[in-house]
């Protein structure tokens, strides 16, 4: 259970990028693939929807207008423009240690090892467990932290993530902005009037954040991608090796993204 496979992917459309992780977690499932970390981003930039959120909170002109993508998550959650980012997909049978429990139960285990990942590079983290709410308000997954999801020391959440159990496996996925303008999610999403817009963007600046924020300097993806990787290794006694996907998940990936997430799903 110690053994991963360790995937570093370029950055892809979104369609193609959800097509991956499900046919990664389907092949950990079956038991044709070991434990998978993989890391990727997102070329063109792409708004993701959580797999039970509004198609209407999307605005679609304006997505087209700027060039970005839209896709729906197989997992839950609210919205996240994904760019300028690292991404992380974690896929796991589900007799694996990290995935017993809850889903908050894995939620702590898994944050305790991206966190121990982060901090090598200087940021002070927490991740704790969240007053219960029966209802989050708002189409912005970086609003509000999720039981264990990464904030920084001033409580602005740092990495949003979200998890999805079939029988027989979980993957969990997440989102690490590193730099850039994180309230551009609100000129992708639909609201009443410019007003809206305006008290939406300055919500998000007031309660998420960037890496290079939060540690004050700049830090390239490959950098972080290694670190989580370290954490893994010193929170868990991981150990990696890198891979690629098999012929069967490319091919499987093909028919999910083609079926699935090549035209948006309202």
């Amino acid at each position: 259970m110690r053994q991963y496979r360790l995937i570093y992917d370029t950055p892809t459309r979104g369609a193609w990028n959800m097509a991956v992780d499900e046919a990664i977690l389907s092949a950990v499932i079956a038991g044709d693939a070991p434990p998978t970390l993989r890391f990727y981003g997102w070329n063109p930039p792409c708004l993701s929807l959580g797999h039970g959120q509004p198609a209407s909170d999307a605005d679609m002109n304006r997505l087209h207008a700027r060039g970005w993508d839209v896709v729906r998550r197989p997992t839950g959650g609210k919205a996240i423009l994904h760019t300028d980012e690292l991404t992380y997909s974690l896929a796991l049978p589900q007799n694996h240690p990290l995935a017993q429990g809850s889903i908050v139960d894995s939620y702590r285990r898994i944050s305790s090892g991206l966190m121990a990942g982060l901090n090598l590079l200087g940021a002070t983290l927490q991740a704790d467990k969240r007053a219960d709410e029966s209802k989050i308000i708002g189409a912005v997954c970086f609003e509000t932290p999720s039981h264990y999801e990464i904030t920084a020391s001033d409580g602005r959440k740092l990495v949003g993530s979200a998890q999805l159990r079939r029988r027989g496996g979980l993957l969990q996925h997440g989102t690490l902005p590193l730099t850039g303008d994180l309230s551009r999610i609100c000129d992708a999403l639909a609201f009443p009037d410019e007003e809206a817009r305006y008290n939406a963007k300055n919500k998000v600046l007031a309660r998420a954040i960037t890496l290079e924020t939060a540690l004050g300097r700049t830090v390239s993806w490959e950098v972080v991608a290694h670190v989580i990787v370290q954490g893994f290794i010193q929170t868990f006694g991981a150990e990696f090796e890198v891979g690629v996907l098999s012929a069967s998940e490319r091919a499987q990936a093909e028919q999910i993204a083609q079926s699935t997430y090549t035209n948006f799903i309202a």
